[in-house]
Parts: structure tokens; C-alpha cells; sequence
């Protein structure tokens, strides 16, 4: 059987221990402040977690630009030549246009290469929902299933991977052109803290309001409680320069587990581009649970 390798992008949020430890490439996107551009690396080489949220509650708005058809050419032919198949799990369409360069490129590149195969998907999920989809694809892989396998295993699970998030402050959605300028306000007076999940057309919406820093980590525990089906798959609780806070949340998370899970809970920064939009102190957990059936068109 011919091996492949899973590729994804910096929305994924994968440390470098966990693409070493699952063998999984990512294609960075890139954010600008102040006329500059810089590369969105999920290893943090050009500024500390600190540094970067720290851009952001100084008052600058951070922009994010997709992964071009051109990064995915690169990377898909470099892989193809290396005798390589390629299953390529993209941030939701609904958040960015990565995806459709992925698309492009594959076309382009399988009328040069028509013996090759790039599977490229819509994970309908992004910051670590989208890590979990490719970690366990990198299982299902070192297990000896196919390509075909694979991809058809996520196409049909990824709406079985939860998101419970909460941002600190609404200012920062406000600034990335998420929410209007009076609820950013009002939510701020208020200190409303939204409850903020992946529908299942992959969009980011508020399903809930509540008042306050810990009442919003509770109510985050509770829908994890409520919705978690155990699995082999790690449970991420993911956070934007907050990490005291992540380190109380994923304790909060194991003690709700049941006595005899062996469910391994990991906390993980918010990468550039989810960041830029969430802004710091962003709590979130991700894990695999019941279908997501809400849209926010309903």
C-alpha cells in the first residue's frame, strides 16, 4: 500500500512535538500588523505567545491571509516526488479560503502527476477541532488504513468534534469584523462572556451569554460534560496567552470525566490566526462528542 502523508495548515494548531509524534506536515498562512508581513508558524519563531497577544491588547488590529494555491503547489509536488500520496485536511471553509487554493493546486497538479492521489477536505472545523481530525487520521494511518480509508473516516466524523469556547473580551471579534460595534461595547460593560461553538456548516457562533470569567469556565465544563462520547482521541482545552487559567480549565475537564476514562487531556496555545480573530485570554475545549447537528441559519 502506498503511503501518504497528512497535511493540514497553521489553523490546525499542532505543537511540533505533536506533527513529529503523528508525522503531520502543515502549510503556513501568514498575518500582517503595521505594513508587515509575517509568516504564521505554529512554532512561534518570529514572537513569544506573549509578545503576539500582547500586539493585540496594545490596540493593533493583526490580519490573516489564507494558504495560496502556489504554498500548496510546493508542498503537494515536493511529497509526490518523495513517492507520497497526500490526504490534505483544510481549516472550514467556513472561516477561510484555504481549502479551495488546496483545491486548485490538486487539479493542477494531477494533470501532471495523474498517477498520484491528493485527497483534499473541509474539515468543517478549525484551531484544534481541526488538530484532532488530523491526529486521528495520523492513527488510522499508523493502524494500516488506506488513504481511501482515512479520508472517507473523516468526511464522516468531523462533525463529532466539539468546540466550547469563550473569549475574554468582545473587542477583539469586534476588530477582526466579527460582531458589531455595539455588542462589542455592550459586552464589554456587561462583562458577557458568549459561548462560542463550530456549527455544522464549520461557522463560529454564539450559542449562549453568561456573565463572568469563571461562570463562562463552568458553563464551558458543563457542555463538555453533556456532549463528550469517549474515544482514543486526545481532548485539547486551547487558550490565547492564558495558560494559569488553561491549567485550571483542563483539571476542571478530567474531574468531570468518568472515574474509569483514560481520555488523555492536553492544553495547547491558539495559534496567530485564530487568535487574531479571538483575541487574548480566548479559552476553548475540543473533543470528540455527540453530532453536531445546530446551524445558525435555524
Amino acid at each position: 500500500m502506498k503511503k501518504f502523508i497528512i497535511v493540514t495548515d497553521t489553523c490546525s494548531d499542532l505543537s511540533k512535538e505533536q506533527r513529529a509524534r503523528y508525522s503531520i506536515e502543515y502549510v503556513p498562512m501568514h498575518y500582517t500588523y503595521d505594513d508587515k508581513d509575517f509568516v504564521a508558524d505554529l512554532d512561534w519563531n518570529h514572537s513569544t505567545p506573549r509578545e503576539f497577544y500582547d500586539i493585540m491588547r496594545g490596540g493593533k488590529r493583526v490580519i490573516t491571509s489564507q494558504v495560496n494555491t502556489t504554498q500548496y503547489l510546493e508542498v503537494f509536488e515536493g511529497y509526490i516526488k518523495g513517492g507520497y500520496d497526500i490526504l490534505s485536511i483544510s481549516c472550514s471553509s467556513a472561516l477561510s479560503a484555504s481549502v479551495n487554493a488546496s483545491y486548485a493546486a490538486r487539479e493542477e497538479l494531477l494533470a501532471k502527476y495523474p498517477d498520484a492521489k491528493i485527497i483534499c477536505i473541509d474539515a468543517l472545523n478549525s484551531c484544534a477541532g481541526l488538530g484532532i481530525l488530523c491526529i486521528k487520521a495520523a492513527m488510522l494511518r499508523d493502524e494500516g488504513k488506506s488513504i481511501d480509508e482515512v479520508a472517507a473516516w473523516v468526511e464522516d466524523n468531523r462533525r463529532y468534534i466539539n468546540q466550547e469556547a469563550s473569549v475574554d473580551k468582545l473587542v477583539y471579534l469586534k476588530r477582526a469584523g466579527r460582531v458589531s460595534a455595539a455588542s462589542a461595547f455592550f459586552g464589554g460593560l456587561l462583562n458577557i462572556k458568549p459561548i462560542i461553538i463550530s456549527d455544522a456548516k464549520g461557522r463560529n457562533v454564539a450559542v449562549e451569554k453568561v456573565k463572568g470569567r469563571a461562570v463562562a469556565m463552568n458553563r464551558l465544563v458543563e457542555r463538555f460534560s453533556a456532549g463528550y462520547i469517549p474515544s482514543d482521541m486526545p481532548i485539547i482545552v486551547s487558550h490565547a496567552d492564558a495558560p494559569e487559567e488553561a491549567e485550571e480549565l483542563r483539571k476542571m475537564v478530567i474531574a468531570a470525566l468518568p472515574e474509569d476514562s483514560k481520555a488523555e487531556v492536553i492544553t495547547g496555545y491558539i495559534g496567530p490566526i485564530v487568535g487574531a480573530s479571538v483575541g487574548p485570554a480566548t479559552l476553548g475545549i475540543f473533543y470528540h462528542g455527540k453530532e453536531v447537528t445546530f446551524s445558525a441559519e435555524e
